[in-house]
């Protein structure tokens, strides 16, 4: 009965309110208390799983992009670098830079017991282009693979997290479709005019993806040759279009010596 469901509503409320006393919740950036921090926002702190106001703002500031490339630009028809280059997929977001705290925020997330961190990357990243996102009519999300080896060793993936985050807050499914078929070294210990070479046919889909619209998923982004290698793969299998999402992109050369 509808008055029924309503006491039940209102216990679990009650009940989650009991918890924040006796256990306040902490901001995954910056471990302080969301509900006593002096510049807490209800907007900004409740959209990034609990990020207080001060580093949801701060992970979320960004210039202006260029939506086929992310580089900075404030042409929404594509800058003159991305005319240039050869890219898989044809519209992407980016959350920020990859510098500062974002930088600090996306390596944690890497490391155990990131979890927390990867899903408040993830809801900031859809609370800021969401209504993108949605525009673009994709049906599936599917994160950039990890190579089983290399993820038997960490244990997690992140861009499989962040994947899961993202389809969660846009209803959508995702599924791990592509596979890293060859052990590829790591894009940071190869020079930035090698890394297309190093991805080049590393990956595949585990089936075919007749006519879907696919948002491929990854932390950071460079030069764009491993999201660039996913979409060959992915359109390959059929996929009728591939955009792309990322928390970060490494913008300069000093921040790209860690990053894809």
């Amino acid at each position: 009965m509808a008055w029924a469901r309503f006491l039940q509503g209102e216990a679990r409320s009650w009940a989650g309110r009991g918890v924040d006393l006796l256990f306040p919740p902490l901001c995954p950036i910056c471990h302080r208390e969301t509900a006593a921090h002096p510049d807490r926002s209800r907007d900004a702190a409740d959209s990034g799983a609990g990020v207080c106001g001060p580093c949801g703002r701060g992970l979320s500031a960004d210039v202006g992009r260029c939506p086929r490339c992310g580089s900075p630009s404030g042409n929404t028809k594509g800058c003159r670098a991305c005319r240039r280059a050869v890219q898989g997929w044809d519209r992407v977001v980016v959350l920020s830079a990859y510098d500062g705290d974002v930088r600090e925020a996306v390596l944690r997330a890497k490391r155990p017991g990131g979890t927390l961190v990867i899903a408040a990357l993830a809801r900031l990243l859809v609370d800021r282009h969401g209504d993108t996102l949605r525009s673009w009519g994709v049906e599936t999300v599917v994160p950039v693979p990890m190579h089983w080896w290399r993820r038997s060793l960490r244990g997690a993936s992140a861009a499989d997290d962040l994947a899961a985050g993202i389809a969660a807050r846009l209803s959508l499914p995702w599924s791990r479709v592509l596979v890293r078929q060859r052990a590829t070294r790591m894009q940071n210990e190869i020079p930035i005019d090698g890394r297309r070479d190093n991805v080049r046919g590393a990956f595949r889909a585990r089936r075919r993806i007749d006519g879907g619209r696919i948002l491929l998923v990854d932390d950071v982004m460079t030069t764009g040759a491993t999201l660039t290698a996913c979409c060959l793969a992915l359109k390959a299998a059929g996929a009728a279009g591939v955009d792309a999402a990322v928390v970060a992109r490494a913008d300069s050369q000093g921040s790209a010596d860690d990053a894809r």
